[in-house]
């Protein structure tokens, strides 16, 4: 069965982890970063986590899950390393309608987690749908040498000279060719030249 790739705006929405060890610790950055709510369950946390808590990033309930935990939630997260834990928090999301993800456990999840090259806002995901992490990681890998930090700011000039372009008026046939051709490896490869001439620019060496 073939996946659909989505990327889901997570900002101000209740994200539910059920685990607070290192499987759990991976995963909340990233949704932090998306702008998430974190509510975490578990008797104990690792070091990390603990630092969030008091920081007052992420909520914590010290107590074993319950099917109440999942109220408000948009999503969720079953982190545990007990293969029951995850079972019964899929179980019980699926049956509220929500997504869930049971870490490592390709039975229990409504969607799996992707490899991530990130450059700012360009993101790029590779999923095997479950077959190959490895295989995923190695892309990854290969992907994150070819496209390097400079896309971000690339991006970000790409977004403005849109935004530009969108304020002269309604979109056209002329303005849809003149942003391909803005985002073309020539036009990369001459906005990396423009920037090497900015005065305080510092090559490579």
């Amino acid at each position: 069965m073939s996946l659909f790739p989505i990327f889901v705006k997570l900002e101000g929405r209740l994200v539910v982890v059920i685990g607070g060890g290192s499987v759990a610790e991976a995963k909340i950055p990233g949704m932090l970063s998306a702008g998430a709510r974190v509510r975490l369950l578990a008797p104990s946390i690792t070091p990390q986590i603990a630092q969030w808590v008091r920081f007052g990033k992420i909520d914590w309930l010290p107590k074993e899950f319950e099917a109440a935990d999942l109220n408000g939630a948009f999503l969720v997260i079953a982190a545990t390393s007990a293969p029951g834990v995850n079972e019964a928090v899929f179980r019980e999301a699926e049956a509220r309608g929500l997504f869930c993800n049971a870490v490592d456990d390709i039975e229990h999840c409504h969607f799996y987690y992707g490899a991530v090259v990130q450059r700012g806002d360009l993101q790029i995901a590779i999923s095997t749908n479950g077959k190959s992490p490895a295989l995923a990681q190695r892309l990854r890998k290969q992907l994150e040498l070819e496209i390097g930090p400079e896309y971000e700011a690339w991006l970000e000039w790409l977004g403005a000279a849109r935004e530009a372009l969108r304020a002269r008026g309604p979109s056209s046939e002329s303005t849809k060719k003149l942003l391909h051709e803005l985002a073309s490896r020539p036009m990369f490869q001459e906005f990396l030249r423009q920037a090497n001439r900015r005065p305080g620019h510092r090559g490579a060496a």
